[in-house]
């Protein structure tokens, strides 16, 4: 017997395995291809040198909590607590994780926002509680009538996602305000922002629940070193949250990880001296840029891409497959692979719009256009 009947190998592992075997251009997966920052190496080969490959601290190695609090201030203008609000975390997933297991109650309801990555929903399961999906409008911005509408006295939570994965969308003024006008009617709900994107916007920027006065107290917001400095095999993140929350979510932590890569805190934290954060958008703006003008020699239709290193692209006016055996055919016959979006719907919602990741180098990019070129 199973506590997860229906859940399978996940469409990021399917699609990789698929690059695999075809032999193609593997921009499925979220991960980055080009060289991490070499100051970032050098520490690592420094600090891999010294004693520091014991337990740290549950909560964080202590200097790196310092520097977490002080870049939230300079990007935010938040200031939070090191040693009571945030939380070194095994990747922005095991925050995640902690997260619902530490706040969730079984048959409790946590309102989930489709397109949705696969990582929600298996741990509100195993709270024995109830997820609860809601489609995006067909633009992908939220339908704030029928999140309204979804609320009741079970509702514990809602999971969003700015800037958000699968689609590049970034929320707007607009939808802060509504969320808060809904939460005003609804105040035991908690937020769990996922903002692992949070330094990667391009035109507009990033808002986050760290700038609503009204949300702060009642949000978990999660980001990620991995994404922001294209480590993403480092597994390494933080939650930020008000001591009351955070007090819960340690309690699971401890016992699901207890403490996180010594030796990645602190080459981290000598990093955070030396990088900044607000040159990251840039840097992934040159590459959507270089992307989206290649596509223009292809028949894909780009939807717009406000942030994250993904770019949606319709594939409607010239194809009719489900977007499933769309993506299957593109890896055999074209050898580039994508992912297709309906996995991230729990209905399985047809959208006829494929994921590309163009967190790649440019040689990589152009002969994955060149063959999306001879697409027939």
């Amino acid at each position: 017997m199973t506590k997860l009947n229906h859940i399978g190998t996940s469409i990021f592992t399917q699609m990789s395995q698929m690059a695999n075997e075809y032999g193609a251009i593997n921009l499925s997966q979220g991960f980055p291809n080009f060289p991490v920052d070499e100051r970032l190496k050098n520490l690592v080969s420094k600090w891999g040198k010294e004693e520091v490959h014991q337990y740290l601290p549950m909560s964080g190695f202590p200097p790196l909590l310092e520097k977490i609090a002080a870049l939230t201030q300079n990007s935010y203008r938040r200031i939070v607590n090191p040693q009571s609000e945030i939380l070194i975390t095994a990747g922005a997933t095991e925050g995640i994780f902690a997260t619902i297991q530490a706040l969730v109650n079984p048959n409790e309801e946590v309102l989930i926002l489709d397109p949705s990555y696969d990582c929600y929903e298996t741990p509100v399961l195993l709270c024995n509680a109830i997820p609860k999906r809601i489609n995006l409008n067909d633009d992908f911005t939220p339908n704030w009538e029928i999140i309204g509408n979804a609320m009741n006295s079970k509702t514990r939570m809602i999971i969003i996602n700015n800037p958000h994965n699968p689609t590049g969308k970034i929320w707007a003024e607009n939808d802060f305000l509504q969320l808060e006008r809904i939460l005003d009617l609804h105040p035991n709900v908690i937020v769990l922002s996922d903002e692992v994107y949070e330094y990667i916007t391009f035109e507009n920027k990033h808002i986050s629940v760290h700038q609503r006065e009204k949300l702060r107290d009642k949000s978990v917001s999660v980001s990620s070193f991995g994404k922001s400095f294209h480590i993403t095999g480092w597994k390494i993140g933080y939650l930020i949250a008000p001591e009351i929350l955070m007090k819960e979510i340690k309690k699971v932590h401890q016992f699901l990880v207890f403490s996180v890569n010594s030796l990645a805190q602190y080459a981290l934290n000598d990093y955070m001296d030396l990088v900044q954060v607000s040159e990251l958008g840039q840097f992934y703006q040159k590459k959507r840029d270089f992307f989206r003008e290649l596509m223009q020699a292809t028949k894909f239709e780009l939807l717009t891409c406000e942030g994250s290193y993904f770019q949606i692209a319709s594939y409607a006016s010239f194809s009719s497959e489900n977007d499933l055996d769309f993506t299957k055919r593109l890896s055999k016959e074209n050898g580039v692979t994508t992912i297709p979006l309906s996995p991230f719907y729990a209905d399985g919602k047809q959208t006829q719009c494929i994921r590309f990741c163009f967190a790649k180098d440019e040689k990589t990019l152009e002969k994955a256009v060149e063959r999306l070129v001879k697409l027939v």
